[in-house]
């Protein structure tokens, strides 16, 4: 027996080393945890629960021979975040350079299967060179199996994807299709191909990081969620985000003590609408004075910045808060803003998390790059969001309402239940302006004074529409409300819905614009 036991511990002691010390203090130099470090970080101490400890590869394929090490480059298992189970892998690059293999692949779509099965969140801690060459069409199966798992798992459990290290070819797939990316800044890569293919097929030269890098995934491509400063703030982040959101699709989201005084009114949010139309200011700032704490964790903060998309609490629920944002191109939706407020409102619905909109929209964008590149079919794609969802929606118009952003931007027409507006609110085809000098076109050209007589119908088209009082008499608007009793008003209202049920026909699924 002693021998046995002597035999287990030595297994232990090697899965616990993964690739050996050499090359842990290579990871550390680098400025990146280790797969186990990075697990012990995200879990409360003492949870972790191991799968597939003592796997390894059982292939002898060119270039492996007898080599192998236990554990085979990642950690699977089960723990508690905050006293809430989740499953959780990390690649382990100190191992054959994190790459996947047959047997790795198999522990963590074990680790998937258990996940959906328990109805627990999947948190992948990634950090691995790509498929392992060594093994060749077996390592693309092992890909292919947790993609279809991915897809699967899909609005059942939430998926976060921490990107650690890098990430490339064919890998970064799954992440793609999880819910959330993380990057971690001047350490994380992702790319289909590098730089030394795009360079040898195109004659591009590029750098790791501008190809990319966490920036690079932030502001131009989308693909990145969250960026972190270092692999621990990545772990709080990841922790943070989890605060939010329920462990599956039947529950509901983790309701947590609020001190912040449900009734609390706020002044300041009587002046912050400047009197100037046209004259910008931060929808953040109205976030953070309405919300619990003034707490609110953004998400995609560096992309398509003219919406703003995150998560808060009001009364201690989750929200999902959609806002246009006038400070950057005046809050007009476009491509890139539709296709980041879509993606944020169909997980909120898939996971019952009620949808917060502050609205302030001057229309679609403009132009024949945004018309050639499809802002039809993009915009098409938030509406749809917004219409398909069934959980609570709340909407206060705070300025501007035009068009078909309006109808867009979570409305009544489209089942939002509750929506109040600021008595600076406007809500119209178009501005004044521009509807003045389309409809009386010909009386402003034959009048005696042609600016006087344009200024005179502009006024006079203000008076009727920019106010909140004609679309409040037709029932598009519940109640124009003081801005101070914003807080105050969403919470009563989210009381009263928090057990909404409502369900959209019977169907396969719907067919989205993509």
């Amino acid at each position: 027996m002693k021998d046995k036991l002597k035999i287990l511990e030595e297994l232990r002691q090697k899965a616990l080393e993964g690739g050996g010390k050499e090359r842990i203090e290579k990871i550390h130099a680098s400025g990146r945890l280790t797969a186990r470090e990075r697990v012990d970080l995200l879990l409360d101490p003492g949870t972790f629960q191991e799968l597939g400890v003592f796997v390894t590869h059982q292939t002898t394929d060119f270039g492996m021979g007898d080599k192998k090490i236990v554990g085979d480059g990642v950690v699977c298992g089960f723990g508690m975040v905050d006293g809430r189970s989740v499953a959780v892998f990390a690649q382990d690059f100190t191992v054959f350079g994190g790459t996947m293999s047959e047997a790795n692949a198999r522990k963590i779509c074990n680790l998937m299967d258990l996940a959906v099965e328990n109805g627990v969140p999947v948190i992948g801690l990634n950090d691995s060179g790509g498929a392992r060459i060594q093994e060749g069409v077996k390592s693309l199966g092992g890909y292919a199996e947790i993609f279809l798992r991915n897809t699967l798992a899909s609005g059942v459990v939430p998926q976060i994807s921490a990107v650690m290290g890098p990430c490339a070819g064919g890998a970064v797939y799954s992440p793609a299709i999880t819910d959330f990316v993380l990057m971690v800044d001047g350490t994380s890569h992702m790319f289909v191909t590098g730089p030394d293919v795009i360079k040898s097929v195109t004659g591009e030269e590029v750098t790791f990081e501008e190809l990319g890098g966490a920036m690079t995934h932030a502001t131009k491509s989308g693909v990145a969620h969250i960026v972190a400063e270092n692999d621990a703030d990545c772990i709080l982040r990841v922790k943070e985000l989890l605060s939010y959101i329920p462990s599956n699709n039947i529950e509901d989201p983790p309701v947590r003590e609020c001190s912040d005084p449900a009734d609390r009114m706020d002044p300041e949010l009587d002046s912050i609408v400047p009197e100037e139309p046209n004259k910008p200011y931060d929808i953040k700032d109205v976030i953070h004075r309405v919300v619990d704490e003034g707490e609110f964790l953004e998400i995609h903060a560096d992309y398509a910045q003219n919406i703003v998309v995150g998560f808060a609490r009001l009364g201690g629920r989750p929200v999902g808060v959609v806002a246009n944002q006038p400070a950057v191109l005046a809050g007009v939706l476009d491509i890139e803003s539709s296709k980041k407020g879509a993606r944020f409102i169909r997980f909120c619905d898939a996971f019952n998390i009620p949808l917060l909109t502050f609205e302030d929209v001057p229309g679609f964008l403009p132009g024949t790059d945004q018309e050639w590149r499809g802002i039809i079919d993009n915009g098409a794609k938030l509406l749809y969001a917004y219409c398909e969802a069934t959980v609570p929606k709340l909407t206060v118009i705070t300025r501007k309402a035009y068009g078909g952003a309006y109808d867009v931007m979570s409305s009544k027409h489209i089942r939002g239940d509750y929506n109040i507006a600021w008595p600076t609110a406007e809500l119209a085809v178009m501005g004044a302006s521009g509807a003045v000098n389309i409809i009386f076109r010909r009386e402003i050209k034959a009048a005696k004074d042609p600016e006087k007589r344009r200024k005179e119908l502009v006024d006079e088209y203000n008076e009727k529409f920019a106010n909140p009082y004609v679309a409040a008499e037709l029932g598009y608007i519940d109640d124009v409300i003081y801005p101070r009793e914003t807080r105050a008003k969403l919470i009563q209202a989210l009381r009263f819905l928090k057990n909404k049920r409502q369900e959209i026909p019977r169907k396969k699924h719907g067919n989205i614009p993509l």
